[in-house]
């Protein structure tokens, strides 16, 4: 998918709304979520969350040091949310699957939020019911195969952040 690829990409910058922090997404996002999950809806007070996964090595801090406060999640081993530390916009979240490898940015920081729609709607099962979903864009009731729906850069990208993910998990297990 040509929207996919990295050779086109110009980087990215955002921030918080107070300013203090600011950071520039150095590369394509893997792929960007749109989580309509409960979870989501609590912790954005809003029906949705929009989050471009990238690697956190390809995401500079400009301004600024986001303070990571650690949150519940479903999954029981919670979220570090990077907020700006004084007006605690979140900018990004690690969850505990890939920890700090990867960040979930938050597409509405972006100077430019239209820049990154999302590839994919996830937990569509909990969904706001007036929350109509564009056609043309994949959407299921909780969660995918990244193998059926990322592009073939972000899997190759994907996979050489394995062993990273590895060890970080290996680590949290002891």
């Amino acid at each position: 998918m040509s929207e996919h690829d990295d050779a086109s990409w110009v980087a990215a910058e955002g921030g918080c709304d107070c300013g203090a922090v600011r950071y520039r997404l150095e590369a394509r996002p893997l792929f960007v979520h749109c989580c309509h999950c409960r979870w989501c809806q609590r912790e954005t007070g809003a029906s949705f969350a929009l989050n471009a996964m990238i690697e956190t090595d390809r995401v500079t801090v400009l301004a600024g040091a986001p303070e990571l406060v650690h949150t519940p999640s479903a999954s029981g081993r919670g979220q570090d949310i990077a907020r700006c530390p004084i007006c605690r916009v979140a900018v990004w979240s690690h969850y505990a699957g890939a920890g700090p490898i990867l960040a979930f940015v938050r597409v509405g920081t972006l100077d430019d939020p239209d820049r990154l729609p999302p590839d994919v709607h996830i937990f569509t099962a909990s969904k706001q019911p007036w929350v109509v979903l564009p056609e043309g864009t994949p959407a299921v009731p909780v969660y995918y195969d990244r193998a059926q729906l990322w592009p073939a850069a972000s899997l190759a990208r994907f996979e050489a952040l394995s062993g990273a993910i590895a060890a970080y998990r290996a680590a949290r297990a002891q």
